[in-house]
C-alpha cells in the first residue's frame, strides 16, 4: 500500500475514471484559487499536466478553472480538511478531503471511522512526513530511478512496483523543481502532489489474512465518499 493507498478490484477499477476526472476538478478548482493563468500557479499547472495526460475533456478543465478563480457564474470554494485516526488493527490513516460543506463532511467521516477509531488534530500526523510524492514512469529503456532522483533533487525514491510506476519523494517545497528535471532524467512524470509518507509502517505480514482484509474493506469505505481526495496509511507494501 505505501503513503498513499490505491482502491483495488474490478468493480472500482470501472468507475476509476469518472472518480479521478472528479477529484481533479476540485485539485483545479483549489489550486485555481491562487491565480487561472498556469504560468504563475505552479500547482495550477501540475494538477492540469496531470488532468491532460488522463484525457480529461477541455471544457470540463476550463470549467474547473472558472469556478475556483471566480471568474465563473457559479464559482465554488472548497475547504482542506485533514483527518486522522486509525483503522481496524490500529493501522494509522490521514485522510484528506475537499469538501463546499465541513457540516456535512464531520459527521460523514466519523461514521465511517466506526470500525476504526477517528483522533483528534495531530493524533496520527506525527508518524508522517509531509512530502512531495511524484509517480512516473521511464520513457526510455534503462532509465536508472536511483541516478534520476539524484540529478533531479529528489530526497529518495521507491522502486517501480507491478504497473512499472516509480514514486520519487521530494521535499514538500521542491515538488514543481523535480517534477520539471525528472523528464531529462529519463521518466515521464504521471502524477505530482503533496502527500503524507509513513515514518513506521506496519508490516503487513504482520497482520493475517482476515486482518488485513478488515483493513482494505475500512479503507475503501472512506475512499468511497465524495469528499475524500487522497488516502495516506502507515502500512508497508
Amino acid at each position: 500500500m505505501g503513503a498513499q493507498w490505491k482502491a483495488k478490484g474490478k468493480e472500482i477499477a470501472a468507475n476509476a475514471k469518472g472518480r479521478l476526472f472528479s477529484r481533479l476538478a476540485k485539485d483545479i478548482m483549489v489550486a485555481a484559487r491562487a491565480g487561472a493563468d498556469p504560468a504563475g500557479n505552479s500547482r495550477l499547472r501540475l494538477v492540469l499536466e496531470q488532468a491532460r495526460k488522463v484525457s480529461m475533456p477541455k471544457d470540463t478543465i476550463d470549467r474547473a478553472i472558472k469556478k475556483g478563480s471566480g471568474t465563473g457564474a457559479d464559482s465554488v470554494h472548497f475547504e482542506h480538511v485533514m483527518y486522522e485516526g486509525f483503522a481496524p488493527h490500529r493501522v494509522p490513516v490521514m485522510v484528506e478531503c475537499l469538501t463546499d460543506n465541513v457540516n456535512r463532511t464531520a459527521p460523514e467521516m466519523r461514521v465511517l471511522f466506526r470500525k476504526g477509531q477517528l483522533g483528534s488534530s495531530g493524533s496520527v500526523a506525527w508518524d508522517f512526513d509531509h512530502v512531495g510524492m511524484i509517480e512516473a514512469e521511464p520513457a526510455q529503456p534503462g532509465a536508472d530511478p536511483e541516478v534520476a532522483a539524484i540529478e533531479a533533487g529528489a530526497q529518495d525514491f521507491e522502486p517501480a512496483s507491478d504497473d512499472g510506476v516509480t514514486l520519487f519523494i521530494t521535499e514538500h517545497a521542491d515538488l514543481d523543481i523535480v517534477s520539471r528535471a525528472l523528464p531529462a532524467q529519463g521518466f515521464t512524470v504521471l502524477t505530482a502532489k503533496l502527500g503524507y509518507k509513513p515514518k513506521n509502517p506496519i508490516d503487513p505480514a504482520s497482520l493475517s489474512a482476515a486482518d488485513l482484509e478488515e483493513v482494505e474493506s475500512f479503507l475503501a469505505a472512506i475512499d468511497s465518499n465524495d469528499d475524500v481526495q487522497n488516502v495516506f496509511v502507515g502500512l508497508g507494501s
